[in-house]
Order: structure tokens, then sequence, then C-alpha cells
């Protein structure tokens, strides 16, 4: 029995001293203790540190051979692998959705540069399709003693003008022109407030021969026409007017010409309009044209209907729209995004209103389209947003929106270009009208065309 057990221990314990070979030596006290009780060999499976400190050192050494020095790595990205700017193009443009400050971020350049490059300020409207310069000469404000890059203005009735270009602003003309801003506002019956359109007459010029920023009086310019133009009891808004510039010409107190007229400052004012003016004889005033006629094709359309057409046109009018060739562009993406066929959708947009985006019907239907509110009310509900029948994009979505869902609920094509003209439940019930198979046959010639 004595030597099976004495052969037992002489070969387990090389095994326990090889699995705890790692372990400090005050935890491998008792096994040496016992291995010289039992006269095991001499030579250790493993060299072990003789002290807890001499065990940590080493530890330590082993495991700074694999730490890279703090000196060796690069404290910042080398210029080869960090990001490129984009190129800046020397001309950029406009897209929907598109800021100065968010164009002028995306080439890592100043928002106030390009502004000036463009001639342009913060409060300046921007439009798809127009251009604007992202480099090149220009990033200082041009000054009054170096005109000659500004248009040449005409002055054939005495005093200089300019014709306002997309783009433009007051403070910019007047720089340009080598006038004082406050000039501008004067010649003009303008303030910081207005809204100027391209197209628009701009007085840069009091009709001498070199105006001074001093010479000019606002307030006794305009007197000789005041007593004319109260004594007719009405004023017909022109092109550039302001409310604060009419009441001053006409001798009365703005809040006297806000109250006659129900307005408010914020009231939105349009060429052509007729203004009450307080204090004036009540003589009628002449009858104009409006904008949009009461009746279309023989039929006189409600008063309240033409009345909302006349102030979209305003709207229409006064604000920058897209060019013809954008608008073929907008309705044939548009198209393709919401899945029909592009042809088909440009053939109604050229018979509704020639891509002209300002068309506006008695019927007040609105845009190159040609949506009434109604059935925008109803495009909305088909793409699940509200749609701005007076915005470009809406507009065609709208329509678009239209086609589809006739072309999906008709029995044919034929059907649902005429529920686009009669209105479906019409033409479901009554077939088609003699003008509604003209317009059908229109349609499906246009989008041959388009094809």
């Amino acid at each position: 029995m004595t030597t099976p057990r004495s052969h037992k221990k002489t070969t387990s314990m090389p095994k326990i001293a090889a699995t705890t070979a790692a372990l400090p030596v005050v935890m491998l006290s008792s096994l040496a203790l016992a291995q010289s009780a039992t006269a095991l060999p001499a030579v250790q499976p493993q060299r072990m540190p003789a002290t807890l400190a001499a065990a940590m050192k080493a530890q330590a050494s082993a495991v700074s051979a694999n730490v890279i020095p703090a000196s060796a790595v690069a404290s910042t990205i080398p210029a080869s692998m960090q990001p490129m700017a984009p190129a800046v193009p020397a001309m950029y443009t406009i897209v929907r959705g598109d800021t100065i400050s968010g164009i002028a971020a995306r080439y890592e350049l100043n928002t106030n540069t390009v502004l000036e490059l463009n001639g342009l300020s913060a409060n300046t409207i921007i439009y798809p399709g127009q251009q604007i310069k992202l480099s090149g000469s220009g990033t200082a404000a041009p000054t009054p003693a170096a005109p000659s890059p500004a248009p040449s203005p005409s002055s054939s009735s005495g005093a200089a003008t300019y014709t306002v270009k997309s783009g433009d602003t007051l403070s910019g003309i007047a720089a340009r022109n080598g006038v004082a801003l406050s000039d501008v506002f004067s010649w003009n019956g303008l303030n910081n407030r207005s809204i100027i359109y391209p197209g628009q007459q701009i007085k840069v010029g009091s009709g001498t021969s070199a105006p001074a920023p001093a010479a000019p009086a606002p307030a006794s310019a305009p007197a000789p026409t005041a007593p004319a133009l109260a004594d007719t009891g009405a004023y017909t808004i022109k092109s550039g007017d302001t409310l604060g510039g009419i009441a001053s010409r006409l001798g009365v107190s703005l809040s006297s010409l806000l109250s006659a007229n129900h307005l408010s400052m914020s009231t939105v004012i349009y060429p052509g309009q007729k203004l009450a003016i307080p204090g004036a004889p009540a003589a009628p005033a002449p009858v104009t044209a409006p904008l949009v006629p009461s009746t279309f094709l023989g039929y006189t359309y409600p008063a309240a209907v033409v009345s909302s057409a006349n102030a979209n046109k305003a709207l229409l009018n006064a604000a920058p729209v897209p060019s013809t060739a954008q608008m073929k562009g907008i309705v044939a993406d548009t198209a393709r995004r919401m899945g029909v066929d592009p042809s088909l959708a440009m053939a109604f947009a050229f018979q509704e209103s020639g891509f002209n985006q300002r068309a506006v019907s008695p019927a007040n239907a609105i845009g190159t389209m040609q949506v009434i509110p109604s059935s925008g009310e109803w495009a909305s509900q088909l793409v699940g947003r509200k749609l701005n029948l007076l915005d470009p994009y809406d507009n065609v979505t709208a329509g678009v929106a239209i086609i589809r869902a006739l072309v999906n609920t008709s029995k044919d094509v034929n059907t649902a270009i005429a529920g686009y003209y009669q209105g479906q439940y019409s033409v479901s019930k009554h077939g088609m009208y003699d003008d509604t198979k003209a317009y059908v046959a229109a349609i499906l010639a246009h989008k041959k065309n388009f094809s």
C-alpha cells in the first residue's frame, strides 16, 4: 500500500506546479514545502520569480514591450488622409431647398462674401433655376466711385431709371449706380420693407446732371401732385408703391389710410388695386380692368371667386417664377417620380397654361396645371401633405396627383383626360360634352409631340 501512494504523489506534483506557474510566489509557498518534504526533483518545470516585486516587474516589462510609445502616434490626421473640400464652381444654379448660407457652408465659403459677390442681402428671395456666383471678383461691396459694371440706366423721362433683374436688391442697385440708398427710397416712394420684382423700373437719379446726397428733398418733390390725387377720392396702386409712400404723397396719415381701407401693416398690395383716400371727396374713380376677367367662354363666375382669382394673380405677378423651359423640366421630373407618363403630364401643362405658372383663370384655376383650390385640397389628401398651388413645384405635384388618380380609376385614358376637364362624376353621369371631346383630342395630340 505504501508504494502505490508514494508513486501517486510523485507523479501528480509536477502537474500542480505546471498549472500554477503563473501565480505569485506567496501563493506557492505551501507547494514548495510539500515538494521538499516528499523529496521531489530539484529541477522546476518553469523558473519562478523570487519575490512578488520581481514578478510584478517582469509582468510590467512584458506588457510595455507590446505598447506603442505615445511619441510615435500622430496627434493629427495626415493631410493626405483628410477629406478633400469640394471644388468651388464659378457659378451655381439654385435648386429647391437651397439657402445662401447652406450653399456657402457646402463649399466652405463665407456667407457674407457670397451675398456681396452677388449683390444680395440676407432677406433676398432666391428661387430654383437662379444662378449665383461663388468665385471671382466682387468679394467687397462696390463703392459709389465705381458704378461702371451696372447696366446703363435709361434717362428718356429726365430721371435715370433702372430695370430690376432677378436677385437685385435696392441697396445693390443704389451702390452700382453710385447713389445713396436713402435717395433711391425718396425718388421711388419706397422704404426698407418694400418688395421689388423683376421688370420693375426704379429711379436711380433725380433728373439733374449730378445728384448730390443732400440735394433731394423728399417732402417737397411729390407735393404738386398730392392735391390732384386726393381730389379723386381714390388712388390706384402702381409698381413700387408702398402704403407709407402713398400716405406721404397724399398728405394723409398712414394710420388713417390703413383704417379707411381695412388694411394692416402686413397687408400685401399689388399694382392696379384701388385705395380709398380718407378725407377726400367720395367722387367715383375711373374703373380699370381687373387682372382676371369675370367671364370666360360665355360664363360669368361669382364675384367671390373672381376676387380670389385676382388676388392670386397679383401675388404670382409679384413673385419670381420658373421660366417655360424650367417648368417643362419640373413637370417631366415630377411625373416620373410619381409614376405618371411624362408626355401625358406635359400635354396637360401645355394645354392648360403653356407652362405658365402665373396663369390664373376666372374660375380661380391656378398656375401651370390650372388647379382650382377645391381640387388642390383633394390633391393634398392624395399626396399626404398640404400643397400650396402658388408654389410651382406644389402646383405641378397637385396636377400630376390628380392625373394619376384619374388614370387609376377610369376605364381608359380618354375618360381620365375628360375627367380632368369636365369632372370625373360628370363624365360618368352625362358622358363627354362636345367641348370635352375637343379637349381630349388636343391632349392626345400634345402627348404625341412630347413623346
